[in-house]
């Protein structure tokens, strides 16, 4: 599948990116963030939750030790995190597979511990750390998503260009 390149060159229009992801979600979406620590996982995270209308009293945080954390919103958003994970065996010996069948939004960090498992239907991206407010995104849809993420991605870049 062909790779889409973003630039986020402000905190900003990394908000602005997020919020939109959130606003556009559909249950049973899948969003995969990968990326070195501090690269912005989390904080793409509390836009897409901010976008998806969950409480502002609702801190979203990382799941590091929890592995989840599930919040309420337009439509529920299950926020995992496998970074303490070894590998797929361990999220399905969790049950945490059955969470990307569900209803709800699912934001999973670090998921390519667990790729061989995850549903085509996803969204991967890679958060590349440039300096401190500017990232790239490598976004590679899943085999359904294609036409429609390429709608998505060019909403959301309108929005930051406003």
């Amino acid at each position: 599948m062909k790779k889409y390149t973003l630039q986020l060159r402000s905190l900003a229009a990394t908000e602005t990116f997020g919020v939109c992801l959130g606003q556009n979600a559909n249950p049973g979406d899948i969003i995969c963030l990968d990326g070195d620590l501090g690269a912005g996982k989390t904080t793409l995270t509390q836009a897409i939750a901010r976008g998806l209308e969950v409480d502002e009293n609702c801190y979203v945080t990382s799941p590091s030790f929890a592995i989840m954390h599930e919040y309420p919103g337009r439509i529920p958003l299950f926020h995992m995190d496998f970074y303490r994970l070894q590998d797929a065996a361990e999220v399905e010996d969790l049950g945490f597979d059955e969470y990307f069948y569900m209803s709800g939004l699912t934001v999973i960090e670090w998921s390519e511990r667990a790729t061989e498992i995850l549903p085509e239907k996803r969204l991967s991206l890679e958060i590349i750390l440039n300096d401190d407010e500017s990232r790239t995104v490598i976004l590679e849809p899943g085999t359904e998503y294609g036409h429609d993420l390429l709608l998505l991605v060019n909403k959301c870049r309108q929005l930051m260009a406003d």
